[in-house]
């Protein structure tokens, strides 16, 4: 491969030991790490209510030191490593994963556990000149708040539960990069979302012609407060139909927003911010009442394609800035739920003879 086309390969490269760091996680040689690979002024886009901020330094400080506070044996797994060129010529390096740990101190104001629990995680790269210039990043709260029994919103209509890494176990894509089927890939998944935009506006659910784009035992890998759908009927009960109900102008405000999409051999992630407008309208969405009010929405997603068809879709979406825009603040709810609970820390190792 030339040098120009496998840079993806080298930024890869280059993500290893902020990874490796955060899997053997501690203090120092994460705060390494991230300084080593982030431009000192990078911004950094987190979920609510971590929220945004401008260097490694303050993301250690926001994001991991906290978190390894509440989990001291914070350990971060990789499932999908890939990388590639937007449109608009910028280079993206994106994972998903979890972190894991054993919750032991509260979290955002989610009580400790004294057990082991897993996060979510799409996080979203930027390089320029072998720096990371960018970061978006998306981490599941929900699913933390859920294991915790915790909760305090609407149950979900899916499935939840540990969503798995690919099928195929190939998510950590090797090198070289590979330009043409990258491209396919991507052209496929753009492709399937402008047909599926076509409905209901331009006709039933055959206008989206899912067979051409979908395989039939197709996984949606939905984030917490949503959940997994599994089939394309899996897709639509749990998910397709109650958000269209409540949200029927999905898709009508493209030319207010911007997506980034790049292709890694069979992968294809997208990321913006925001990347959808729409507004919450007619039945409401998520045991939320309609309020007529037009809110933004931050997704990171993952396509895998298996012989010309997508198989799994893994899904993370800021659902807790969703509520916030709304006027719902989950957190003041959270607290109120769960107010006769214990917030003391719990000793570590937990139980220990």
């Amino acid at each position: 491969m030339k040098a120009d086309t496998d840079r993806h390969t080298a930024h890869k490269a280059a993500l290893a030991p902020l990874r490796a760091a955060l899997y053997d996680f501690t203090p120092n040689e994460a705060r390494s790490a991230l300084g080593a690979l982030f431009a000192p002024d990078a911004p950094v886009r987190l979920a609510h209510p971590l929220g945004e901020m401008e260097g490694p330094e303050a993301l250690y400080e926001t994001a991991y030191a906290r978190l390894a506070t509440a989990w001291p044996d914070l350990e971060r797994r990789d499932y999908i490593v890939m990388a590639g060129a937007t449109e608009q010529g910028a280079d993206w390096v994106g994972c998903g994963g979890y972190y894991t740990g054993t919750f032991v101190a509260p979290w955002l104001d989610i009580p400790p556990t004294g057990h082991q629990v897993a996060m979510r995680f799409h996080e979203f790269f930027r390089f320029e000149d072998g720096r990371v210039t960018e970061m978006q990043a998306l981490w599941d709260i929900p699913e933390v708040m859920m294991q915790a029994r915790a909760w305090p919103m609407a149950p979900s209509l899916g499935r939840e539960w540990h969503v798995p890494g690919p099928a195929t176990q190939d998510g950590l894509v090797p090198g070289p990069h590979d330009a043409v089927t990258s491209a396919a890939s991507c052209r496929h998944v753009v492709d399937m979302l402008d047909a599926m935009k076509r409905h209901p506006g331009e006709g039933g659910p055959e206008v989206m012609e899912m067979e051409r784009f979908w395989h039939a035992k197709m996984s949606w890998y939905g984030p917490s407060g949503i959940g997994t759908g599994r089939g394309i009927a899996g897709f639509r009960n749990w998910h397709q139909i109650p958000f269209l109900r409540g949200m029927p102008d999905r898709g009508r405000y493209v030319d207010e927003i911007v997506y980034h999409f790049f292709g890694d051999g069979d992968y294809v992630a997208v990321t913006g911010w925001p990347n959808m407008i729409q507004t919450v309208t007619d039945d409401g969405w998520m045991g939320i009442a309609p309020s007529g009010k037009r809110i933004t929405m931050r997704s990171l997603d993952f396509w895998r394609i298996e012989n010309g068809l997508i198989r799994e879709n893994w899904v993370l979406v800021d659902l807790l800035d969703a509520y916030r825009q709304l006027g719902v603040d989950v957190f003041a709810r959270l607290r109120e739920f769960n107010k006769a609970r214990s917030m003391a820390p719990i000793p570590f190792p937990v139980g220990e003879p």
